[in-house]
């Protein structure tokens, strides 16, 4: 019997996704069609034997994430729970907080997957890894292969390469230590817990030498790249597989679209019932487009590629529509255009006006290139990147609305470029 965790974070997390995370958790944020969580939990329920999926993070429960806890339950006829920290615990901590539940069963082995990151998820092609390189008792990490410069942003890999055992560990260094990086989804054994429990005894050690209030707090967060993998390099526990398939982080907005295209891209294989096709009373489509059966789309419309439609959406006459995540309730009307943007919950924009952002892609030339997690300002100016518009904004008519952040304002008359708009 096999389980998955998927570690979800919490409020304070994510604030490279504001204002998008103010209206709705991180991961429910909506990638391709589906919110975020979705694509792990559909990966998870295709694991033969797979009974259990556990989400853990530190989001205090709400009606949105109880209802999407329900409808996944009886979508993918799979357990599905939600154990939340008192704390943020940090990728080794939470896990090892709720060990019981985890282990509750005797699961042979169980999948971890960070909320955050967008892929194929080769889950069983790991288990079957597993069987084939490690010990019994042995854990796998997922790797894939960035470029030298941005490699340092992740956590590096040195294996062996006949056995693809993890000979060295080092989490963002500072100097390049390998091409293969860490993709933030582990297969593990409960033998894992003893590994955590060593940190966590000497996190404790430490803490009654300080005279501290948070001592047990600090003594519990512990992190599986930092504090557990660095120590099991090199002793025949660690191994990585090497995945040639897509995948990304998905830590700002303009993250958001570069994942939603690598997903529509998938569906042609997964679920091709999702893409938009061309018809003879519908808007016109280019590339890869999903659109919810109940938004209403003017048949002069073109969108696409690249291009995910939400409940609800009203679309104009004329309108054109690429590279952008339109979200519920948008009404974009008569001959406005949106390109490489998001357009929040509810918001409007007007007849000729334009949104327009910047695209944060990786480098086309580049095979092994990530996408670069962006900070918000550079230099004491905004750094240019997709144009996000919050919930209820209003754009009006022949507005342009250029690489910007853009939340409800009462004055909105006149045309923007690089700012944030209060």
């Amino acid at each position: 019997m096999l389980k998955a965790v998927i570690l979800i974070g919490g409020p304070q997390k994510g604030t490279r996704f504001r204002p998008l995370s103010f209206e709705v958790p991180k991961p429910l944020f909506p990638v391709a069609g589906v919110p975020m969580l979705q694509h792990h939990i559909e990966a998870c329920a295709k694991v033969p034997n797979l009974k259990e999926i556990l989400l853990i993070g530190f989001y205090q429960p709400n009606e949105e994430l109880n209802r999407f806890l329900f409808n996944a339950q009886q979508e993918f006829k799979i357990s599905i729970r939600y154990l939340q920290e008192y704390v943020a615990l940090g990728t080794g901590g939470g896990i090892y907080h709720f060990r019981d539940q985890i282990v509750a069963g005797s699961p042979e082995a169980f999948f971890v997957l960070n909320a955050d990151v967008c892929s194929a998820f080769p889950l069983a092609e790991m288990l079957n890894f597993q069987k084939e390189h490690g010990e019994p008792n042995s854990f796998v990490i997922l790797g894939t292969t960035a470029n030298r410069k941005q490699s340092l942003n992740y956590g590096c890999i040195v294996e062996k390469e006949d056995t693809n055992e993890v000979l060295h560990y080092v989490e963002k260094p500072s100097t390049f230590v390998s091409d293969i990086i860490n993709c933030g989804i582990y297969l593990f054994n409960p033998e894992i817990f003893q590994h955590i429990g060593t940190v966590f005894q000497k996190n404790q050690q430490d803490m009654l030498l300080e005279d501290s209030i948070n001592g047990w707090h600090r003594a519990e967060a512990i992190g599986l790249e930092q504090d557990v993998f660095t120590n099991l390099a090199g002793q025949g526990k660690l191994y990585v597989y090497k995945t040639s398939s897509f995948w990304s982080q998905i830590k700002s907005a303009g993250s958001a679209i570069y994942a939603s295209r690598l997903y529509l891209n998938q569906y042609h294989t997964t679920h091709s019932e999702r893409l938009a096709t061309n018809t003879e009373r519908g808007p016109r489509i280019s590339g890869n487009v999903y659109i919810h059966p109940t938004a209403n789309i003017d048949p002069t419309a073109t969108l696409g590629p690249n291009v995910s439609i939400g409940t609800g959406v009203t679309i104009g006459a004329g309108v054109r529509v690429r590279e952008s995540i339109i979200l519920h309730g948008a009404n974009l009307q008569d001959h406005c255009c949106v390109l490489n943007s998001i357009v929040g919950w509810e918001s409007v924009i007007g007849k000729w006006a334009r949104v327009e952002g910047t695209p944060s892609d990786p480098n086309p030339n580049d095979p092994f290139a990530k996408i670069d997690s962006e900070t918000l300002f550079r230099d004491g100016q905004l750094t240019p990147s997709i144009t996000i518009l919050g919930c209820n904004v209003t754009i009006p008519s022949e507005v342009i609305i250029l690489n910007s952040i853009v939340l409800p304002h009462k004055d909105l008359n006149r045309s923007f470029k690089n700012q944030i708009i209060l």
